[in-house]
């Protein structure tokens, strides 16, 4: 439900914006519709308490004053006189004319919306996202959060003058604001909705001083969980009492090093990308992405509120904590590996693989390399193995207590799986192949053709072919 309601918010305002510019479309005349009615420049110079933001549309970069007496429409959050003083006073500028003019330009158009929304608009909405016309992270628009529950507030540092609301325009409509909205990064954003409180109480509970982390220039792609997902993550146990080592480890799994929009993952489909923890041997953790129904990482985590955008990066709201990744989090999250995770599931090899660092039962240890065919490969057998020999088969597929990542592969390394018989890689590969691969029964015909899934109980190497271990007959 609570998903649903999001995508309608989105919905609603989206559809306000296009009948909004459908609107705008069919005005006649130039300058703010061709009537005789002033535009948002010149009802700014009629209204006493606006002299200052018009002196800062006149200082900024980037003809603003000529931007805002075209047909639009807009929609303009125009802090009043106290509130460019207040910011003038907190940022140690003496006047206007000491703000840099493209600081000035960014800051102003980040009070700028492209339609028309009404404060009744607002409050039929809610609350939620809409975009300024400041650039952000990638040159997308900044993201802004509004929220009209009591009174309306944006990005929990900026309301509505009483009075202030729904100034008419000929090609728009001023808010009047009590404060300068600020350029906003990702922890102002998850700072300003309330949605994400326990987020926030995790990365400053969290060892690695977060805050200041993701404070930082990035770009960082942030999946930020909701309340909801951390209740159900921390059962009862207060974020304080959770081991820092693990909370940290645990928060730097939802941030990517790079700028990723929704687009961007609905471009690629499905896939891997590498967070910002480390796994085993100090490589980047995997987190696996497919776009087929809605945004889902790992198999467990939905995005409910996309391309929140920041300064630094990007917030993709998700409903659930995506937890430190094993190998069978991989198996499972990833359809190309349906029928090795039935094989395992059957021979009851899903707790083994699981297991981390201390869950020794029966000489079976992680760090696990797993070399893992694709149902295509399971395709081309004539049958599945069942019973024992399946699951020599399926230990043939296995290195146990080391995480052999490709850049521990010298070019002609021999792996002893935990079926007992030796595998033989070659690298580089033939073909298509990272690497060739001869099995334990001598077949050659076999080859790595993906590399590095990195958990946090081994790692995942992608085979096209299912390996066969040197049975007896």
């Amino acid at each position: 439900m609570k998903k649903t309601l999001l995508l309608m918010r989105m919905f609603f305002l989206g559809l306000l914006f296009i009948t909004a510019t459908a609107c705008s479309d069919d005005d006649d005349g130039d300058n703010g519709g061709g009537n005789d009615d002033p535009n948002i420049v010149e009802v700014a110079l009629e209204t006493p308490e606006l002299t200052s933001l018009v002196a800062a549309l006149q200082a900024a970069d980037g003809n603003l004053v000529n931007l805002l007496q075209t047909d639009g429409p807009f929609t303009v959050l125009a802090p009043n006189n106290a509130a460019f003083a207040t910011f003038l006073s907190a940022n140690g500028f003496g006047s206007l004319e000491d703000v840099p003019p493209s600081v000035l330009e960014a800051i102003l158009l980040n009070h700028v919306i492209q339609a028309d929304v009404s404060s009744g608009d607002l409050a039929d909405l809610g609350r939620g996202y809409t975009s300024t016309s400041a650039a952000g992270a990638n040159n997308l628009p900044i993201s802004i959060y509004f929220n009209a529950e009591n009174g309306v507030r944006f990005n929990n540092v900026s309301s509505v003058t009483s009075g202030g609301a729904d100034i008419d325009a000929s090609n728009g409509t001023i808010h009047i604001v009590d404060a300068v909205i600020p350029i906003p990064n990702i922890v102002d954003h998850a700072e300003a909705n309330s949605d994400f409180d326990s987020l926030v109480a995790g990365l400053f509970a969290a060892d690695g001083n977060l805050i200041n982390v993701l404070n930082g220039e990035g770009p960082f792609t942030v999946l930020a969980p909701d309340n909801d997902a951390f209740t159900a993550f921390l059962d009862g146990t207060p974020v304080g009492e959770i081991n820092k080592t693990v909370l940290t480890r645990t928060l730097l799994n939802h941030v990517i090093g790079a700028n990723v929009s929704s687009t961007d993952l609905g471009a690629l489909g499905a896939g891997y990308t590498n967070t910002s923890v480390d796994g085993p041997g100090d490589n980047p953790m995997s987190l696996y992405f497919n776009t087929s129904d809605g945004v889902v990482f790992n198999g467990i985590s939905s995005v409910t509120s996309a391309d929140i955008v920041g300064s630094n990066g990007i917030i993709h709201a998700v409903d659930a904590v995506i937890a430190l990744p094993t190998v069978v989090t991989f198996a499972a999250a990833d359809p190309n590996f349906s029928t090795l995770r039935g094989a395992l599931d059957a021979r009851g090899f899903i707790p083994v693989l699981s297991r981390t660092e201390g869950e020794n039962l029966d000489g079976i240890n992680p760090e696990f390399t797993v070399f893992a065919p694709t149902n295509d490969a399971f395709d081309d057998l004539e049958s599945i193995p069942e019973g024992t020999v399946l699951d020599n088969v399926l230990l043939h597929h296995v290195k146990s207590e080391a995480n052999i990542a490709s850049t521990d592969l010298t070019g002609n390394d021999t792996v002893e799986t935990l079926q007992g018989d030796n595998i033989i890689i070659t690298a580089p590969g033939t073909g298509d192949n990272i690497a060739d691969v001869e099995d334990g029964a001598g077949n050659t015909d076999i080859g790595i053709i993906a590399v590095d899934v990195q958990a946090d109980n081994g790692v995942i190497h992608v085979l096209n072919k299912v390996m066969i271990p040197n049975l007896p007959q």
